[in-house]
């Protein structure tokens, strides 16, 4: 088929040269015949068209965030926050197993993903991914001495590299009770993840597999397919992720829970929300999208639970450093720097101290609970067929700043 360009070359005035090549011509039919069959074999040949490559997509359908949306409220029988209940009881679908908890998930980051930090949300029924990088010989002290709270609050993570699944061996070795393995890497859709999450699923069937990060819904069937029992969901919206600065890559993470959940419900599965929860009100957004778990990174950073020293400012406030995982800090101290090949997608902060975890994650729980109460939600699983999202232009006033000098 020919181009627009050459279609609309053919209706306006001919080239000199395709003229001249016909200069005993009278008729003018016969020298627009031929000038037609010369600019078609040229639009063949492709030396005149212009149109995109075929693998170009634009998708126009509008895709939302957290920003970008209320919950309507609804009429509501509940007389009271108390009568909610936000507790999830939870049948997995490769392992078996039924996890009961209040589903909100500290993310697998040092900063935050912590054994101290599993201690203090475990009296809420909350669940901690632990990072990565403490040894084999910390698990064990930990699990001896917390023994209820690494059977049903923590989940060990690995990445994909094999030195991370040997470790993930030896700790599941060592600690035969901890039954949840977050597998989490920053690019999901990668053939070789994926078989990292059929090995893994061979290896231990009787253990719940968290896998992710992805934001669509083929990934997430793909996961469930090959094992995972939840999916993790969220590119880029992270308070420390600067992947999609970085890469351009990413997906609005209202509109990537409600597609993922609804791929993962069809398979028996669940879906995590992770990242980009600033307020309880983002994170009741998300189990209304359809998550099934919220996880957060930055919201439970700068408390007691949290790693790293305090600073003290000249003006005697104090704080504690935040940073991403992908972060040039983060590389530094686990890997030795940022490679050659790559560039860092994480940012390094300053976060104000908060306090103990056990009064943020409190904070957010109260959140939770109203937000039920506003939709006539008696449980937090109800949220999703009880909420209905209004596009919105502007979320809060904030005349006076986000300051809010109750919660210093």
């Amino acid at each position: 088929m020919l181009s627009a360009r050459v279609r609309s070359v053919l209706r306006g005035p001919l080239p000199l040269w395709l003229l001249e090549s016909h200069p005993k011509s009278s008729s003018s039919s016969c020298w627009k015949v031929g000038a037609a069959a010369g600019l078609a074999a040229l639009g063949a040949l492709g030396a005149l068209q212009d149109e995109p490559p075929q693998c170009l997509r634009i998708e126009t359908e509008t895709k939302l965030d957290f920003k970008d949306v209320l919950i309507r409220p609804k009429r509501s029988t509940l007389k009271s926050r108390s009568e909610v209940s936000l507790e999830r009881t939870l049948k997995m679908k490769h392992s078996g197993r039924v996890m009961r908890c209040v589903p909100v998930v500290v993310a697998n980051m040092d900063t935050v993903g912590t054994f101290e930090m599993a201690t203090a949300v475990a009296e809420f029924g909350a669940l901690v991914a632990i990072h990565k990088h403490y040894t084999v010989e910390d698990w064990k002290t930990f699990c001896t001495k917390y023994p209820r709270v690494a059977e049903g609050n923590v989940m060990v993570s690995a990445g994909a590299s094999r030195s991370d699944l040997d470790k993930l061996d030896a700790i599941l070795e060592a600690c035969p009770k901890v039954s949840t393995i977050c597998l989490d890497v920053a690019n999901g859709y990668s053939e070789f993840f994926v078989d990292v999450v059929s090995e893994v699923r061979g290896k231990w069937p009787s253990k719940t597999i968290v896998a992710g990060n992805v934001v669509t819904n083929e990934m997430t069937e793909e996961l469930i397919l090959r094992g995972a029992d939840i999916v993790k969901v969220g590119i880029g919206p992270g308070s420390v992720c600067t992947t999609r600065k970085q890469t351009g890559v990413g997906y609005p993470q209202v509109s990537a829970v409600i597609e993922c959940a609804d791929a993962a419900k069809g398979l028996g599965g669940y879906v995590i929300s992770d990242g980009g929860v600033t307020c309880p009100g983002d994170a009741a957004k998300a189990f209304g999208a359809g998550a099934d778990f919220v996880m957060l990174g930055g919201y439970f950073s700068g408390t007691d639970e949290s790693s790293g020293d305090v600073i003290t400012k000249p003006d005697g406030s104090k704080a504690k450093l935040f940073y991403g995982m992908s972060s040039s800090t983060a590389m530094n101290k686990h890997a030795g720097g940022v490679a050659e090949y790559r560039s860092s997608e994480g940012k390094t902060v300053e976060v104000p101290c908060k306090g103990p975890a056990a009064a943020v994650l409190r904070d957010l729980l109260g959140g939770l609970r109203s937000a039920c109460t506003y939709v006539g939600a008696h449980a937090i699983k109800e949220m999703p067929k009880r909420t209905t999202f209004i596009r919105v232009t502007m979320q809060l006033n904030a005349v006076f700043g986000s300051t809010d000098l109750s919660k210093k």
